[in-house]
């Protein structure tokens, strides 16, 4: 069986196989480490196997395919073990062992309870978090400072400290922080758990006065890398790099109670080249949304969230499995996403945007295939009408009418989407409303199945006013220029395959 390295760290190492199935290997296999089997009977397409040490040479073998590989050097290891307190709060311990790392060093956290409040990061570290090991968040809220969102200097950028929704804001730091860092890996098989749901942080949400701690936060950084932990009970968004490069999110785990508010997976925002390989998630909202902030982030920065691959990765449970925007204001280009399974999502797809995002937010250049969806209420879904902002209900968002296109308005480009299998759809099989001054350009659908459920519930397949529940409908297309279906099987819907309002071209082949 064939399979190729991912990711190497100085104590542990990811593979992938080198298959086309979707998240899923069709068959188990076993995994071997210098002869020692590590995993038995596996079925996941990624795996990682922990607890190497470091500059090390290793085999692992699938079956009668084997890699050499050899871990990264560390300068130093030193232990959260070696570093001791009287209190209970830990935070103070962790961070001294944190700033004492020397420049590629390795700090282990043993198996054991870390309760921390906000750690900082620094360049070329790795930290390994061993299976048995959970760094705990502060349930107290008034622990946790407040920073300023944006600081600004004489003839500079401003400086970006905390946002909330696309915007700088006040905010509280996250349980880890890393500003303008490099060389970052977490590792590990153990868990960074923030408490939330035992603590104020979710309740009363819209009174707050200040943005919610993540659970991890990355600002400015190059060179960061997850792998393997599980993060849950995040205050609000779960993992949110922001103005970073040289992503990678592997083998991970993420979960949020359903209920939970704001509590995204995963949510790039003005981020270049990221990878999301092999991520689980579920969660209390968006499991991966890409974003580039509000209208000023977009003009001030003019960064864009782009050259993202999202592969091997299982959604069940969330609002929307992948999303785009709503807050896109300098775009989101050059996106794939490939071999994933969508469980139980509300969407499969979802875009969301508005009048007002601006001129520079294009999203263009999307891509999904290879994806199966499992009882997905809907599968696609672009609503250029979103209505979730103070001004999200005005006349001037919602307003059916033609606009004069100006700098305040958006641009959808071509979206594909080819050999996907939707199964059990509730809603609709696919709703794509455009603007009507400015349409999206092209939707290609291809060589896809689509089935609706048959005790289906009814519901708004996007959040946009002036449309109805809907339950079992086809494809809604609504000003888009260009329609492109090819061989495209649908069964279980009323009426229409689909219905087209200000559609410039429909191919169906």
């Amino acid at each position: 069986m064939k399979f190729h390295v991912l990711n190497l760290t100085c104590c542990s190492a990811t593979f992938e196989l080198s298959n086309q199935d979707i998240y899923l290997a069709k068959k188990n296999y076993s995994v071997k480490l210098n002869k020692e089997i590590v995993y038995k009977d596996y079925n996941r397409n990624v795996f990682t196997i922990f607890d190497l040490e470091p500059n090390t040479e290793y085999n692992v073998s699938i079956g009668s395919d084997s890699l050499k590989f050899k871990t990264k050097k560390a300068s130093y290891v030193l232990h959260m073990k070696d570093f001791l307190t009287d209190g209970e709060d830990d935070n103070l311990r962790v961070q001294s062992a944190i700033s004492a790392l020397p420049k590629d060093g390795l700090l282990v956290f043993d198996p054991g309870e870390y309760h921390v409040t906000s750690l900082f990061l620094k360049s070329h570290i790795t930290l390994e978090i061993k299976k048995g090991a959970a760094l705990l968040g502060n349930t107290d809220i008034k622990a946790y400072p407040l920073i300023p969102g944006e600081i600004k200097a004489d003839n500079k950028k401003p400086l970006e400290l905390t946002a909330w929704e696309g915007n700088p804001f006040l905010g509280k730091p996250s349980l880890i922080n890393a500003y303008e860092c490099e060389d970052v890996t977490i590792t590990g098989q153990g868990i960074i758990d923030g408490q939330a749901q035992k603590s104020d942080f979710w309740k009363d949400v819209k009174t707050l006065t200040w943005a919610r701690p993540r659970l991890l936060f990355f600002v400015r950084c190059t060179n960061i890398t997850v792998i393997g932990i599980t993060v849950e009970n995040t205050p609000c968004w779960t993992i949110h790099p922001y103005f970073s490069k040289q992503l990678g999110f592997y083998d991970i785990e993420i979960i949020n109670p359903k209920d939970a508010p704001n509590t995204d997976g995963l949510d790039p925002e003005s981020c270049n080249g990221v990878k999301i390989i092999g991520v689980r998630f579920s969660v209390g909202d968006d499991c991966i949304a890409l974003k580039s902030g509000k209208i000023y982030i977009g003009k001030t920065f003019k960064e864009p969230c782009q050259n993202i691959v999202i592969r091997n990765c299982f959604m069940n449970e969330g609002h929307g499995a992948i999303v785009l925007g709503s807050e896109a204001g300098a775009g989101i280009k050059n996106l794939t996403v490939e071999r994933c399974l969508f469980k139980h999502t509300d969407r499969g797809l979802r875009i969301k945007s508005r009048r007002g995002r601006g001129q520079d937010s294009v999203m263009d250049n999307v891509v999904f295939r290879d994806i199966k969806m499992e009882n997905v209420l809907t599968p696609l879904v672009i609503n250029m009408f979103y209505f979730c902002d103070p001004d999200g209900k005005s006349d001037y968002v919602q307003n059916r009418e033609k606009a004069k296109i100006d700098k305040r308005t958006p641009y959808l480009g071509s979206f594909t989407f080819e050999r996907m299998t939707c199964l059990d759809a509730e809603w609709a099989l696919g709703f794509f409303f455009g603007l009507p001054e400015r349409p999206i350009g092209s939707i290609t659908i291809k060589d896809s199945k689509f089935t609706v459920k048959k005790n289906a519930t009814s519901g708004y397949p996007a959040m946009m006013c002036g449309i109805d529940k809907m339950s079992k409908a086809g494809f809604i297309f609504s000003n888009v220029k260009k329609v492109t279906f090819s061989n495209v099987k649908a069964s279980g819907y009323i009426g229409k395959k689909y219905v087209t309002e200000y559609v410039s071209s429909v191919i169906d082949k």
